[in-house]
Formats: structure tokens, sequence, C-alpha cells
């Protein structure tokens, strides 16, 4: 155990601890983590190819000590926030005329801790952290602990402590909900981000989980046409924002579109498997647009489009008595939009512009395709 003064508070029945950490405290015993599903380098953000100024920050090693999975809540790790906090440091440490550190920094401890009052029902005395490496998650503030270990050889002798608001073995939903609570308005959590915390982390909502998955498994998998091609969590190579198809999905799935009680709870099992399919069928049926460098097709208001009309899709497989993700029928259901649209409906310069499409104008003309194969008057 290691022994910090600190003041015992509470709100709202909530106990937590105002307490002093040293420079030493924090490298040791908190842990960097941020949100990831497993992508190399997806941990920081800035770290392209081209030629970076000159930095004080070791990368290698400090990329080494941040931590990424599916179960973490923090966003990326922002390079160029580090390179600046290690000078403002330098500065803080020359000048010496500013704290670098003056606000508290929010952290949730994993192990119970103890607290004894310096006398009896006071609310002022020590508190006992548990000493093992990794005991401390930062909920806000990791940037500034991070650059506060990228610079940590510069500390030696110098008396440096960090305010810390300390809370104990809080529930991980609760600090999901502190963390986008804290971040989602002033430092502007990307829509993406938050997507993928509230579909499994912040709150369980059932229609954004399945959403969410079926995002997930049009970039993982390899044989989606998607494939890497979507940027999860708002940031990555892809062209293909998350948070518009995650949200188109998650009306389909909270109106019943897919069928209501059971036939409902089961397509959302099989739904990764079908939507991979129906875009599969995509690609096929609009092979030029699809593969082509100046068409929209797969911009959000072409994908959200497409999203929205699947119920329809569904519908037709039903009513041949097909699996719903049968590969070769999805592709018989859909193939009048390769006659009655056709791949220049999507050239960007041309008919895609010159009509104005929208989710909702697109949308009509795939359903009315469907309803007229043959070209019959409306």
């Amino acid at each position: 155990m290691i022994s910090v003064a600190a003041i015992r508070m509470q709100q709202f029945g909530v106990q937590f601890y105002q307490a002093s950490l040293t420079a030493n405290d924090i490298d040791k015993l908190v842990r960097f983590e941020v949100l990831s599903y497993g992508e190399k380098n997806q941990g920081v953000r800035g770290t392209k190819k081209r030629a970076a100024p000159p930095s004080k920050v070791n990368w290698d090693l400090l990329e080494r000590r941040i931590g990424a999975s599916e179960k973490a809540y923090q966003r990326q790790i922002i390079r160029k926030k580090i390179d600046e906090l290690v000078q403002y440091y330098e500065q803080c440490r020359q000048a010496r005329d500013l704290p670098s550190i003056p606000g508290a920094v929010i952290i949730s401890c994993d192990e119970s801790l103890r607290f004894e009052p310096s006398e009896e029902g006071s609310s002022v005395g020590m508190l006992k952290v548990p000493e093992r490496e990794g005991i401390l998650r930062a909920i806000d503030g990791q940037h500034r602990l991070l650059a506060l270990h990228a610079d940590i050889e510069r500390f030696e002798g110098e008396a440096f402590t960090v305010p810390a608001v300390i809370f104990d073995r809080l529930p991980e939903d609760h600090v999901v909900q502190m963390f986008v609570t804290i971040n989602a308005k002033h430092t502007r959590l990307n829509a993406s981000h938050l997507v993928s915390l509230s579909g499994r982390q912040l709150y369980r909502d059932e229609s954004l989980a399945a959403a969410h998955d079926i995002v997930r498994a049009l970039n993982d998998r390899e044989d989606s046409p998607l494939y890497d091609e979507i940027k999860l969590l708002g940031v990555g190579r892809g062209r293909v924002a998350q948070a518009p198809l995650a949200q188109e999905l998650k009306k389909l799935f909270a109106s019943d579109a897919f069928g209501a009680g059971r036939k409902g709870d089961a397509f959302r099992e099989e739904s990764k498997k079908f939507f991979v399919n129906y875009l599969k069928q995509v690609a096929q049926v609009f092979n030029a647009a699809w593969n082509g460098r100046k068409y929209s097709i797969k911009s959000a208001a072409a994908l959200r489009a497409f999203v929205r009309v699947a119920p329809e899709v569904v519908k037709r497989l039903d009513q041949e008595h097909a699996d719903r993700t049968d590969f070769r029928a999805i592709g018989r259901v859909i193939a009048p939009w390769g006659r009655r649209i056709g791949d220049l409906r999507f050239e960007t310069e041309g008919a895609w512009k010159r009509s104005g499409t929208t989710v909702d104008s697109l949308a009509k003309e795939l359903r009315l395709a469907l309803q007229y194969p043959e070209g019959a008057t409306v």
C-alpha cells in the first residue's frame, strides 16, 4: 500500500477522494488504454509516414505503454497533443512561474481503497492505495498523464504532485457514463466513437448494439465489399463513416422492420451475414460504380439508402420462401436495379449531382425498381 494525502468527499451518496499523487505514483500506478478493434496503430493518431517535426517524446516506448481493447472507452491518443503538452511542461519547468498540471485528473481504482482520517469524523486524512502497477485508470486527463509519463525522466529531483479525484471501484458502465459526460461536448467526442460506446458500454441499446455489430462485420470481414473501408471510431483510412450507417440500421431494428417477436430476434442473429451478402450483391449489380473513383455509391447517402430498402429486399426473400441470408437469392431479388437504375446513376458529376440525390430520393428509386422490375408505368 502507498499512503497519499486526501480529502474524503461525498455527492448524492457516492464517495470519492481528492488526493495528491506524486509523478512517480502516476507513472507506476496508472494504466493507459484506448478503445480499439485490434487494428495496427489504432491507439495513436498522427503516425503518418510523412516526415514528422522533431519531438521530445520517445514514441516507440510510449506507444508500448498504451493498451488497446474493445472493452476500453478512451479515444485514440493524439500525438500532436502529447507533443504540445511535453513542450508546455518543459516551459513550466524552466520558467518556474506556472504549474503544468494545476487541475485534477479523474481516476478510477480497480481495487478497494482504505481511508484513515486524521482524527475521528474528519474528512481529511491518508488514503491507502494498493501498490500495484496499472491499478488506476484515467477517466479524464489521460493525455496530461501520458505527457507526464513521456517526460518523467526530466522530473528527477523535482517535488511534483498531481491533484487527482479518485473513485473506489466504480461500476464499468458508470465509468463510461462519466467519460462521455465529460468529453461529449467541450472536447467534441466524435459521433462514431459515441456509437460504439452506446451500443455496448454506455447503456444497453439492443437496436444500436445490433447495428454496431453489423457495421463491424462489414468493416472486419475480408469477404465484405466494405472491408477495411469504414472509419470505425471516426478514424482510419476508410472513406465510409460509421455513425450514419449505424444510426440508419438502428432505426430499422427499433421499428421491427425485419419482423417482430421471435422472427425479428432470429434476424438480429443472422443480420451480419445478410448485410455482408446484400452489399456484396449491390457491389456486383453496380460493379463499375462500386469499383470506380468518380462515383458516389459508397457515400453515406447512398449506403443509407441501400440500408433503408433492406426490409423490402427481406420481404421479397420471404415471399420466395428463400433463406434471408442466401447470397444467390438476394442477387435475384435486387437484379432489377441493374436494369432500371444502372451505374451511371451514381456518377458524382453526372446524375448524382444533377438530381440532387438524397437518402429519401434514392431509396424511393430503389423501391420502385423492386416493385416494377420490368419498368411498368406507375
